[in-house]
């Protein structure tokens, strides 16, 4: 797959996003968190990502480094997205497969990154 342009979600639609990712590039990770969420992970740059409603529906978490902003639809609970930077400093979109539309998750074949181990 090449990147493409995706629509996606939470589960409530309150939130509605577009992003143009690759699927190729797609990763889970085992840190404490993302081990318990179960997330399948594409990142894009933050201006491939438009986020079209319900930027007044979300709640934040974060937690270690406090660098990733942990979006959440607060009627839903579903974390559709995440934003953070890249080491040098980009701002990254986390985009969480599994909230993109017509796309089937098991179809992909993700790297582990080993979070845990960080």
């Amino acid at each position: 797959m090449a990147s493409a342009r995706y629509d996606g979600g939470c589960h409530s639609g309150r939130v509605a996003f577009t992003v143009e990712t690759d699927l190729d590039r797609t990763i889970t990770c085992n840190c404490s968190y993302c081990q318990k969420r179960g997330s399948v992970l594409a990142f894009s740059p933050a201006g491939a990502f438009s986020l079209d409603k319900g930027e007044d529906g979300l709640t934040e978490y974060r937690f270690n480094t406090g660098k990733i902003q942990h979006l959440f639809c607060e009627t839903c609970g579903v974390e559709s997205f995440a934003r953070g930077a890249l080491p040098d400093g980009t701002q990254t979109v986390a985009v969480n497969v599994r909230c993109l539309s017509g796309i089937e998750p098991a179809e992909l074949q993700p790297t582990l990154y080993d979070g845990r181990s960080r």
